[in-house]
């Protein structure tokens, strides 16, 4: 179907949410992308669920993004429907050491939230960039601790429009992964389990991960966090300074002096100067020390 013919039906679904050619390096951390065929921001499950099941009925592609961090999309951007799960679908409550949180809430105020209410187990996160659904989704880690640890049950939406709720061993997490990459559903809401801890203790904690990234990180700039996943036993950041590649540029985008691990965006870095620049290290690394990198990063959208 027609982009236009398209945003006519949703928008007739969801007046207001549906919007044509958006560009994508709004909503993206590294603050790269081209356009969206068609973007919706839903504010509730109901309109969710709206979406996917126009997307199945009509045949249309569906992309889903949350806060953006740790995404690097084409400079093409992305064909057919992208739902961006944020505001509206991000409630948050707190119920004895339990945390619920839709998948739109953003890490920070969740983290805050914990703290407040003398839950420990999210210290890790402080300072971390996204949202709750993409951060289960990438089982998102940080100080030896990953989400993993804490998730009880995630409700999720397939593509066929059904709910289900997974358990913490059907989510099947591994480093940087879930079943959620390989199976095609949607986080709607996590529920957390947490434990009682003195809320002087959590700031300190946290305070000190907080400091931490901030000498260690090259937050001033454009990221999307650690590019490489850690190989075992050793460290990718590591690796890549070993080989002299910090400050390395294509473009735009360059490897980051402070982190090695980090490509960071200099003003205009585009898809293909990142790409450039990560083939650069992998067959560098490669040839070094014949160690095969893994994209810790996801790459969305059409060449």
């Amino acid at each position: 179907m027609a982009n236009l013919a398209i945003y006519s039906e949703l928008s007739a679904l969801l007046p207001g949410r549906v919007r044509v050619g958006e560009p994508m390096k709004k909503h993206t951390t590294w603050r790269i992308g081209g356009p969206a065929d068609v973007f919706v921001e839903p504010v509730n499950r109901q309109e969710l669920h709206t979406i996917v099941d126009y997307s199945r009925n009509r045949e249309v592609p569906l992309s889903v993004i949350g806060a953006g961090s740790n995404l690097l999309i084409s400079d093409s951007g992305i064909k057919g429907i992208v739902v961006k799960v944020g505001r509206g679908l991000d409630r948050l409550s707190i119920v004895d050491n339990e945390i619920k949180a839709e998948a739109g809430a953003r890490l920070a105020r969740v983290v805050a939230a914990a703290g407040d209410a003398g839950l420990g187990g999210f210290e890790f996160l402080a300072g971390i960039p996204g949202n709750i659904g993409g951060a289960v989704f990438m089982n998102a880690g940080s100080n030896g601790s990953s989400m993993s640890a804490l998730v009880q049950k995630v409700l999720v939406l397939d593509l066929n429009g059904n709910y289900d709720y997974k358990s913490n061993e059907e989510m099947n997490f591994g480093y940087r992964s879930s079943i959620l990459q390989s199976e095609s559903a949607i986080v709607v809401e996590v529920a957390f389990t947490c434990y009682p801890r003195g809320k002087e203790q959590i700031r300190k904690e946290m305070n000190s991960f907080l400091n931490r990234r901030r000498t260690t990180q090259p937050l001033a700039y454009p990221n999307a966090g650690s590019v490489f996943k850690n190989p075992c036993g050793d460290s990718a950041g590591r690796l890549i300074e070993a080989a002299g590649l910090k400050g390395l540029r294509a473009g735009d985008a360059q490897i980051s002096p402070l982190h090695a691990n980090f490509i960071i965006n200099l003003g205009s870095a585009t898809a293909r100067d990142v790409l450039d620049l990560i083939d650069r290290v992998k067959e560098t690394i490669s040839s070094r020390f014949g160690v095969e990198l893994q994209l810790e990063v996801k790459f969305a959208g059409h060449e």
